[in-house]
C-alpha cells in the first residue's frame, strides 16, 4: 500500500511516517520504480505500535526500544516490564511536580481579592525569588 493507504490504515499521518524512517525508528520503505513508498501490513501493525505508544507518552528513544523488545521473540517480558515501571516512576514525579505548582497557584489565587485594586499578590510573588532563582510561594 502507498503512504496515504498505510496513513490511513494506522492513524499516523504520512508527515510522521516519513519522519520516523528518516530518524530510523522503522526501516525505509520498499520503492516502486517511480519512487512512491510502498508499505508492508506488517509495517502498518509497526505504525499502529508507534501510535499508541505515542498516545502513551512513551519518548521516541523508548518506543526504539519497544520495538526492538516487540521484535524480538526471544525477549523476556521482565525486560518491557522494567522499561514500564521506570516510566511509571517518571510519571509520578511529573504528576507530582504538576501538583505542587497546581498548589502553589491555588494558594496564590486564594490569596488575590480579584477585585479593582492594582494590588495582587500572585503579580507581587511571581516577581520575587531568592537568591538561587527560586520562586519564594508565601503571600
Amino acid at each position: 500500500m502507498n503512504i496515504g493507504q498505510a496513513a490511513k490504515a494506522s492513524g499516523v499521518s504520512a508527515k510522521m511516517i516519513r519522519y520516523y524512517e528518516s530518524i530510523g525508528l522503522i526501516a525505509q520503505s520498499e520503492r516502486t520504480s517511480a519512487g512512491y513508498r510502498q508499505y508492508s501490513e506488517s509495517q502498518v501493525q509497526a505504525f499502529r505500535f508507534i501510535k499508541r505508544s505515542r498516545d502513551l507518552g512513551f519518548s521516541i528513544a523508548r518506543i526504539k526500544t519497544l520495538l526492538g523488545l516487540w521484535n524480538d521473540r526471544d525477549r523476556e517480558s521482565a525486560d518491557v516490564k522494567t522499561l514500564a515501571h521506570q516510566y511509571i516512576s517518571e510519571l509520578d514525579q511529573d504528576i507530582a511536580n504538576l501538583q505542587s505548582i497546581r498548589d502553589q497557584l491555588q494558594h496564590l489565587s486564594d490569596c488575590c481579592q480579584g477585585n479593582s485594586r492594582p494590588e495582587c499578590p500572585i503579580l507581587d510573588n511571581l516577581s520575587r525569588s531568592n537568591a538561587h532563582g527560586e520562586q519564594l510561594y508565601a503571600a
